[in-house]
């Protein structure tokens, strides 16, 4: 018995595991280190989890060192792309507190990604990549999701991007 069940949960592992590498590998492989999940800053909670559905609060990047103004003014698109790839480095901090093991996602379902952008700014797109790629690196395919890249007016605190992110869970 104990075999299948190993044998069950080896099937199940499967697509985190087709490269061998579980995603927090796989970021370190790329030179990544997760940071320390943020805790709120307001009446909310970073995260809520509904069966097998995982709704990310709007994020910024951890910590005090966080990168402010207007990208399209006083921050350039790759400026903002890091930003952006901050902040999914403090997501997936969340979503490693939340359910213990980045392998435990099975995919990404809706991004949201704002950018504190100025009047004239168009790319937010290539903006809002840097969190799109990163999560490319750690989950492949399943990283990618049903994305918005919008600009905002402002953002709190002045922050360049915040995102928001829905994720499916493996049952």
């Amino acid at each position: 018995m104990k075999q299948v069940l190993a044998f069950l949960m080896l099937v199940w592992a499967m697509p985190a595991l087709a490269d061998g590498h579980t995603p927090e590998e796989r970021l370190a492989d790329a030179g990544h280190t997760l940071p320390t999940p943020t805790t709120p800053v307001a009446n909310y909670v970073t995260w809520r989890r509904a069966g097998n559905i995982l709704y990310l609060s709007g994020h910024g990047e951890c910590g005090p060192d966080r990168t402010t103004g207007k990208v399209g003014r006083d921050l350039t698109v790759e400026q903002a792309y890091g930003a952006a790839q901050r902040t999914g480095l403090c997501m997936l901090a969340t979503i490693k507190s939340a359910v213990g093991e980045l392998s435990n996602v099975k995919q990404v379902l809706q991004i949201i990604g704002m950018v504190n952008a100025a009047d004239d700014f168009t790319q937010q797109p290539q903006v809002i990549n840097g969190f799109s790629d990163l999560f490319v690196v750690a989950f492949g395919d399943s990283g990618k999701g049903a994305r918005a890249a919008v600009g905002m007016a402002s953002l709190p605190a002045g922050i360049a991007v915040e995102i928001n992110a829905i994720i499916e869970l493996k049952e």
